[in-house]
């Protein structure tokens, strides 16, 4: 018989009661440290004081309106993402994939604003992820996540993630963008480099293109930075946002420059729920807190230490563990044994983490961790070697 949710998850044997900062407490009533945080969700972790009581207010006064209406709530908040950020526009969603298909619309309602529908192929890098709509498995191209679903939607072509001539060699008459996840999260923390992403920018200029970024994962301060590309001091032209805006809270964004958005007129898009007072009052009360320099400053040095531990922890049990990488406290822990076993083993012994390719385990805890929640995490680590 199946099960009343439908079973497309991999479910492990635990269920949670509450938790609190980077902790949560099953129903057997173990306690466990929280290092993979919903998949990079939980920034603040779990019932931070400022967000409770952001929700709690909210919710006393209004959940939702139409879109068709003005919703203070949700033009404070575009508006401090505005300040805070390139864009000069946001539209809000409900989740990532959505964020990403916006962006997606954005880019062919641009050409044919401007009278260039010939224009609609997007350059998409391998190893990607960007949701699970027919349009982002598409993008994203790994056949674990097409496997089944043709015929796929036109117009995305696939070049290997930091491969600047494969872009060159890709692009035509019919290119109208570039689409990459600065760092490929579910990919296994592959990195993109300053100069890569700085390379991405030039091409994208030389050859008109539109430069789209995914920060869904990468977002939201998790590298020290309050955005990824902030590192390179590049500037993109769309990008979709999500898991860390909400902290929880269903909640996602498309940011994009006015030349951009050009073509999103009234009608071109929408959302029922996206940008309702709920969920823009919790982002609010993110970015607020996550934006300020002295936190991100703490995130990044927090990473660093928790980076070095981890390298020295290849060097004591090299027969288990190959390599870290990431950047923040977006890390990945390469192993020689399975991934997906070590990830087990974590569990059984308190930590949670989450898989990713080439045999990584992502350490994704919440950006308010301490060093000593760092130091009990590495000793879970180092016991289950």
């Amino acid at each position: 018989m199946i099960s009343p949710v439908l079973p497309v998850y991999k479910k492990s044997e635990l269920a949670f009661t509450h938790g609190q900062g980077p902790y949560l407490w099953s129903t057997k009533n173990k306690k466990y440290l929280d290092f993979a945080s919903g998949v990079a969700v939980n920034c603040l972790g779990h019932a931070h004081e400022a967000m409770v009581k952001a929700l709690t207010e909210q919710a006393k006064k209004y959940w939702h309106v139409g879109n068709g209406h003005h919703i203070p709530e949700q033009e404070h908040l575009a508006q401090t993402l505005v300040n805070k950020t390139f864009a000069d526009t946001v539209f809000f969603t409900n989740s990532g994939v959505e964020a990403v298909e916006c962006g997606l619309k954005m880019i062919r309602r641009y050409f044919h604003s401007r009278k260039q529908s010939h224009k609609y192929e997007v350059i998409c890098c391998e190893n990607a992820f960007h949701g699970r709509s027919l349009a982002a498995i598409t993008a994203a191209g790994q056949k674990k996540l097409t496997d089944g679903f043709s015929p796929l939607p036109k117009g995305f072509v696939h070049v290997p993630f930091g491969d600047i001539e494969a872009i060159k060699n890709k692009i035509s008459h019919k290119t109208a963008a570039i689409f990459l996840e600065p760092i490929q999260g579910e990919g296994g923390i592959v990195v993109g480099t300053q100069k890569y992403l700085q390379q991405v920018r030039e091409i994208a200029n030389e050859y008109n293109l539109l430069l789209f970024f995914d920060e869904i994962q990468c977002g939201v301060g998790r590298t020290g930075k309050l955005f990824y590309h902030e590192w390179a001091n590049v500037i993109p032209d769309i990008m979709s946002i999500a898991k860390g805006i909400g902290g929880g809270f269903p909640m996602g964004a498309c940011l994009a420059t006015e030349k951009a958005a050009q073509g999103m007129t009234p009608g071109t898009h929408g959302s029922t729920c996206g940008g309702n007072p709920l969920a823009c009052t919790i982002g609010q009360t993110i970015i607020d807190i996550i934006s300020e320099e002295h936190f991100l400053k703490t995130v990044y040095n927090t990473g660093q230490y928790l980076y070095d531990a981890l390298t020295l922890l290849i060097d004591k049990h090299p027969n288990v563990l190959k390599s870290v990488r990431g950047k923040g406290l977006m890390l990945g822990l390469q192993t020689h044994v399975p991934n997906s076993e070590f990830v087990k083993k974590l569990r059984a012994n308190g930590l949670l983490t989450v898989i990713g390719g080439d045999n990584i385990v992502r350490i994704l805890p919440p950006l308010t961790i301490t060093k000593e929640h760092c130091d009990e995490a590495v000793d879970i680590i180092s016991s289950c070697c």
